[in-house]
């Protein structure tokens, strides 16, 4: 069985709940209470995505580097 690397995006929401997204993966995203609950949740919800692609004969999309991600202060 073949193996694909992908990026996971990462935040905490006001709730403090932990968002994970696949970026380029439509609807691969999903949340957790912790950050350990949340990466277990993505990888859970990236196997279904890709699955799901699977099944309707497409290929897994090849996944963009990200190259990172700034802080940036601006007056509001």
């Amino acid at each position: 069985m073949a193996t694909r690397n992908y990026q996971v995006v990462i935040e905490q929401d006001e709730d403090g709940y932990f968002v994970a997204e696949v970026p380029g993966i439509k609807a691969c995203y999903t949340q957790g209470r912790t950050f350990e609950e949340v990466i277990e949740n993505i990888k859970d919800v990236l196997q279904m995505c890709l699955e799901e692609m699977k099944s309707r004969g497409e290929e897994p999309p090849e996944q963009s580097e990200i190259i990172g991600i700034k802080r940036l202060e601006v007056a509001v």
